[in-house]
C-alpha cells in the first residue's frame, strides 16, 4: 500500500535552528516511521512528491507550503507549537505571544490537513479560527533506540530533566528541589542561547547548588546513557504539546515524575506508567517514593506506553492519514 503515494518530502529547511529542539526531533522520527513503510522519503524534488510534511513556522516553511500547493502536492503542517506552550519561554515570548497566535493560525490553514500530537494539543488548536482538518498522531519515540533495564546508581541517587532554559519547562523548580535535597545529585541536559534566556533563569542557573549540573546539549547515545544510568526522570514542565522526553525515558524503564498537567489526561495514570504531582507538597513525597522503593512494576507499564507510541506504529498511522488526504480528505473534516 504505501508504494501508492509515491515519494514524501519532510521539509528539513532551518534544521540547523531547531535541531537541538524537540521539534527536530520530531523531524528525525516522522523520517524513520515513513521509512518503516517502505515510503521513499526525501528522494525527489518537491514538486514531484505526493505529500510535504512541515513542522517549523519560518517564513520560508510558509513559501514551501505554498509552492507545494501550486504543484498539487498536498501539505500536512505539523501543529507543534501553541501560543500557550510559547509562552514563559524564551525572552519577551509572553508580549509576544498573541502575534505567534496570528502568525501559527496563518500557517496551519495553508495545510490540507494538521496533525499535532495529542487530544489535548488539539483541543487548543480546536480554539483557533482554523479552518482545516486536525488530526491527532504522536510524533512517536524509537523504542528499538531508547531501550534499557532500570538500574540504581551504586552511591548517590541521581535525578535528571531534559529541556531548554525556560521557565515553562520547570527549570526553578527543578533548582530549588536540588537546593532542598543536598545528598541528591541532579543533571538537566538541555541547552538555550544566552541571548534567549530570561534573566532570572540566568540568575538562578548562577545560583544553583553543587549538587546541581548542567550537561547542556548532547547527542543521543550521550542522553541514552544518562537515562540508563539515572534513578528517576522528573519533568517539571506546566505546558506541553507531548514530551517526546517523556516518551524516552519511559521507553528506557525509567521512573518518571511528572506535573499533573492536561496533556498527559488519557495516556499517562498516576501510579499507573508514571507518577503525577499537583503541589510541591506532594512532590517531596513521591521523590522519596520513587527513589527508595521498587518501582520496576510501573516501568514495565511506562515502556509498553512507549511501545504503543512506537515508529512502525507512527508510520502505519501516517499512511493511514494519506489515504485520508488521497481517497476521502473530506471524512477527515
Amino acid at each position: 500500500m504505501p508504494e501508492k503515494f509515491g515519494n514524501v518530502c519532510v521539509y528539513t529547511g532551518g534544521l540547523h535552528l531547531i535541531r537541538k529542539s524537540g521539534v527536530g526531533r520530531a523531524i528525525e522520527h516522522q523520517i524513520a516511521a515513513l521509512k518503516s513503510q517502505g515510503i521513499r522519503v526525501n528522494e525527489a524534488p518537491l514538486r514531484a512528491c505526493f505529500v510535504v510534511h512541515i513542522n517549523s513556522v519560518f517564513p520560508r516553511s510558509v513559501i514551501t507550503a505554498l509552492y507545494a500547493r501550486r504543484h498539487g502536492v498536498k501539505v500536512i503542517w505539523y501543529g507543534h507549537s501553541t501560543m500557550e506552550d510559547f509562552r514563559n519561554s524564551f525572552t519577551g515570548s509572553n508580549l509576544l505571544a498573541p502575534l505567534f497566535k496570528k502568525w501559527i493560525t496563518f500557517c496551519y490553514n495553508l495545510a490540507d490537513v494538521i496533525i499535532t500530537p495529542t487530544p489535548y494539543s488539539k483541543s487548543i488548536l480546536d480554539t483557533y479560527p482554523i479552518t482545516k482538518p486536525i488530526l491527532v498522531c504522536s510524533n512517536g519515540v524509537d523504542t528499538d533506540f531508547w531501550n534499557g533495564e532500570y538500574r540504581l546508581s551504586a552511591d548517590r541517587k541521581l535525578v535528571m530533566s531534559v529541556g531548554h532554559f525556560m521557565e515553562r519547562k520547570g527549570i526553578l523548580e527543578f533548582i530549588a528541589l536540588a537546593k532542598r535535597h543536598p545528598e541528591i545529585t541532579f543533571l538537566w541536559f538541555g541547552h538555550t542561547d544566552a541571548v534567549l534566556t530570561p534573566a532570572k533563569i540566568k540568575s538562578a542557573m548562577k545560583a544553583a547548588p553543587e549538587n546541581l549540573h548542567f550537561a547542556g546539549f548532547v547527542n543521543s547515545e550521550e542522553l541514552r546513557r544518562a537515562y540508563r544510568n539515572c534513578d528517576l526522570f522528573l519533568f517539571l514542565t506546566h505546558e506541553e504539546t507531548e514530551g517526546i522526553v517523556v516518551l524516552e525515558a519511559m521507553a528506557c524503564r525509567i521512573p518518571v515524575i511528572v506535573r499533573d498537567i492536561p496533556v498527559y489526561e488519557g495516556w499517562l495514570t498516576d501510579q499507573e506508567n508514571v507518577l503525577k504531582f499537583r503541589d510541591e507538597s506532594q512532590l517531596e513525597g513521591m521523590l522519596s517514593t520513587a527513589l527508595t522503593t521498587d518501582q520496576s512494576a510501573m516501568t514495565e507499564k511506562a515502556r509498553s506506553t512507549a511501545e504503543e507510541r512506537s515508529l512502525a506504529v507512527i508510520g502505519k498511522k501516517l499512511t493511514e492519514i494519506y489515504r485520508l488526504l488521497k481517497y476521502s480528505f473530506k471524512e477527515v473534516r
